[in-house]
């Protein structure tokens, strides 16, 4: 089975990027800019019904009035500005509102409005992937405690994927945020440099579990509040590897983005252990006895074809039991642990 999660990013957000100040350095930006639109080149190619876009709030309306942990945007049209610049985009009114209903029946609740604006962490991202379909955002509380765990923003972007599967909706997820500053202070022009080079080195391997392990006080000494959304698209995407990744310090911000661009292939897994098939109960049991009951094996010993038969077993089943060859045994799925304690206990006990 194939996820319906077809791709995402991390992507950051620094104002500056609008504003393009003198104290930027324009390499950088250019940099941070050419490698989001390669992101967004590949997740147009993945052809996703919708994408979901997951963003913060600076403390610009979702904050005195009121802080939800998250928010869904449901109206018809979203749009904001920041210095000169203004943006607009269409939103899949009915993709967000199906996503509100699921999220409330697994017990999540999520706020949602029809008028909040659009502010710069969700339109830098979406100006530098190139953007132009409807979108459903998602905003989560970052900056005003308390602030959702690591672990609920996780659980809500799990629970997120399996409401668009339910909808039969596929889907690409953007990040926005990260990776450490410190807007407003004094720590602002000294982001932790080392804290993400360390925590991206799982993430480049696609184990974005690794993010669980962030709870409020070290995102807080580190600059990274804001990874609260890579939480969100990490429990949608799973452990997936990135296709891209960058890291692009500035004197202010640690720019990061990471994109997954290449379809998800069908999860092909199976365990070294896997679950007891009902086909090869009988088998199963005849070799547990084996394992754990002298009179049955010295009855098995005495005639191993005559005690696969008394065990009601037959073809390929009677043929490894006589052999309690690990091969014949793992060809018939059965559950490795117990073939080798009968054969253990077997050999012990064979004159």
């Amino acid at each position: 089975m194939t996820s319906n999660i077809l791709g995402g990013a991390f992507l950051p957000h620094a104002p500056q990027f609008f504003s393009l100040p003198e104290t930027e350095d324009m390499a950088t930006v250019e940099r941070v800019r050419s490698l989001a639109h390669k992101i967004g080149d590949g997740l147009r190619a993945l052809q996703p019904d919708v994408w979901i876009v997951v963003g913060n709030d600076h403390t610009n309306q979702f904050f005195l009035h009121c802080t939800p942990a998250f928010a869904f945007h449901v109206g018809s049209e979203i749009g904001g500005s920041f210095g000169e610049r203004s943006f607009s985009y269409s939103v899949d009114s009915e993709t967000a509102l199906g996503l509100v209903r699921h999220l409330q029946d697994e017990a999540f609740d999520p706020a949602f409005t029809s008028t909040a604006e659009m502010e710069y962490s969700f339109a830098i991202p979406l100006d530098h992937l190139g953007v132009a379909v409807p979108i459903v955002p998602l905003y989560v509380n970052a900056y005003v405690p308390p602030q959702p765990t690591m672990e609920r923003c996780y659980a809500l972007g799990q629970a997120l994927a399996r409401g668009l599967a339910a909808m039969g909706k596929t889907a690409v997820i953007i990040a926005s945020g990260g990776m450490s500053h410190f807007p407003g202070t004094q720590q602002y022009s000294s982001p932790d440099l080392e804290f993400d080079r360390q925590l991206l080195e799982p993430l480049k391997k696609g184990q974005l579990r690794a993010l669980l392990a962030l709870d409020e006080r070290r995102l807080d000494e580190t600059g990274n509040i804001e990874l609260r959304c890579w939480g969100v698209a990490a429990g949608a995407l799973g452990e997936r590897v990135p296709d891209m990744i960058s890291l692009d310090p500035s004197w202010h911000h640690n720019y990061a983005s990471l994109g997954w661009t290449t379809p998800p292939v069908a999860d092909d897994w199976s365990p070294h252990y896997p679950t007891v098939h009902a086909e090869r109960v009988n088998l199963t049991r005849a070799l547990h006895a084996l394992a754990h009951n002298r009179s049955e094996r010295e009855l098995y010993l005495a005639d191993p074809p005559s005690y696969a038969a008394s065990r009601g077993l037959d073809g390929a089943e009677a043929a490894a039991l006589v052999s309690l060859e690990a091969d014949a045994m793992a060809a018939l799925g059965v559950h490795p642990l117990v073939p080798f304690l009968a054969k253990l206990q077997i050999d012990h006990d064979r004159p």
